[in-house]
């Protein structure tokens, strides 16, 4: 566990993910999603003095976090990046193809969680932002405040399979009218009295807000670009792990992999001649989807709903 600004984060699946890996103390690994660098100080752990880290992540905290630890080992380096730019990134390092692992951990973090003034929980109030980083794109606010009342209902059911998006879009759009929305609190109020059927054990604001954040940060655009580059940037036989924390991500990655399993000639239309290298596999799957143990669970009950995937690139 990494202590940060007083908040606390406990990495998920930090031995299972890095394990997953299969380290080479020569390898060079991708750390897709920083944070706070828990994956980032196990993997470095196991490298020889030619391994070397390379990490990703949008947010400033977590690139300042980045920094410190790249100042204390050179071979680690951190860039303010989407690991949706992967890609380019590697490329332009001169990686491309020569990357032996990379490790995608979903979602958002428990520093950006429990600090009030990201505005990405509705649990104690404050500005009603959740950019990962905050420097681009629209806030939440923004967003709330201006986009059509179709457009808001769409990002509360598609992103937030929220049941009742129109009726609390309409309630959004009517409140905004006479005051705009500023306050993740006052948000959440709304949203709560728009909600006529109440979940046990879950705010009435919880799959609303989820859909905020996920639009505001083009969670699953990016997840899918970043998806490809990450085969696209690794070498054969290298590693492809994927911590998601949600169904509309664990889908994404799921049907990616269980594509690349059945080669490109799946995905070819009708009546084309095809190689036979077509129809062999691209990537293997090791083992089956991976949840947090009984004992991380009690430990940090937000690993509850953590699922990870893991693939190997065969060609």
């Amino acid at each position: 566990m990494t202590i940060d600004s007083g908040f606390n984060h406990i990495t998920v699946l930090l031995d299972e993910a890095v394990e997953a890996l299969a380290v080479r103390p020569d390898g060079c690994y991708l750390d897709g999603t920083f944070g706070r660098g828990g994956h980032s100080r196990l993997i470095l752990s196991q490298l020889g003095p030619d391994g070397r880290v390379l990490g990703f992540d949008k947010d400033p905290q977590a690139i300042a976090t980045g920094q410190t630890l790249a100042a204390e080992d050179g071979r680690f380096v951190v860039v303010q990046r989407s690991f949706a730019e992967l890609g380019s990134e590697v490329a332009e390092r001169g990686l491309h193809g020569k990357v032996s692992g990379v490790l995608l951990d979903l979602g958002v973090s428990s520093p950006q969680l429990d600090d009030p003034e990201r505005g990405f929980s509705f649990l104690n109030d404050g500005p009603l932002d959740m950019r990962m980083d905050p420097s681009r794109g629209i806030s939440a606010a923004e967003f709330v405040n201006t986009a059509p009342v179709e457009e808001i209902a769409r990002v509360f059911k598609e992103y937030g399979e929220e049941r009742f998006s129109g009726r609390m879009a309409r309630a959004v759009a009517e409140r905004r009218d006479i005051k705009p929305f500023e306050r993740t609190a006052d948000l959440a109020e709304v949203l709560k009295v728009a909600n006529p059927a109440w979940e046990k054990g879950k705010n009435p604001a919880t799959r609303a807000f989820q859909g905020l954040r996920i639009h505001v940060n083009n969670e699953l655009g990016d997840l899918e670009a970043g998806l490809e580059a990450a085969l696209d940037c690794l070498e054969i036989g290298g590693r492809l792990v994927v911590i998601s924390f949600h169904s509309l991500e664990d889908r994404i990655v799921k049907l990616f992999m269980r594509k690349l399993v059945k080669g490109e000639a799946d995905n070819l239309p009708r009546n084309l001649p095809v190689r036979h290298v077509a129809f062999e596999p691209i990537i293997k799957i090791h083992g089956k989807a991976q949840s947090a143990s009984e004992a991380e669970l009690k430990a940090n009950p937000r690993s509850r709903s953590a699922v990870m995937r893991v693939a190997e690139k065969l060609r």
